[in-house]
């Protein structure tokens, strides 16, 4: 019975996938526009394309790494070229948190 309730899991998975959708460039260029500006200690509220879903994760950037092509959010990596839209909501100073 277990194999079959997970065969019946892994099916519905396969049908639920989205295929990643193309960007406009001006969607596009707000997105480098934004990542010109991100840095640590922003909240951001970020729509990406995630294991074949869209998915959307707010909070705090822990990490920017360019070269790598990826954002840190929280404890979540976010891969720019699956970015869709990214908005910063938030930024507390260095000299606030102390």
């Amino acid at each position: 019975m277990k194999g079959l309730q997970e065969a019946l899991r892994d099916r519905e998975e396969r049908h639920d996938r989205v295929p990643k959708r193309e960007l406009s460039e001006d969607a596009k260029k707000s997105i480098s526009d934004v990542l010109k500006r991100l840095c640590r200690g922003m909240k951001v509220d970020i729509t990406y394309y995630g294991a074949f879903h869209e998915a959307r994760i707010k909070g705090f950037v822990t990490d920017v790494d360019l070269r790598r092509g990826c954002i840190g959010v929280n404890d979540t990596d976010v891969w720019i070229d699956d970015v869709y839209s990214i908005e910063i909501t938030d930024y507390v100073s260095k000299t606030a948190q102390a």
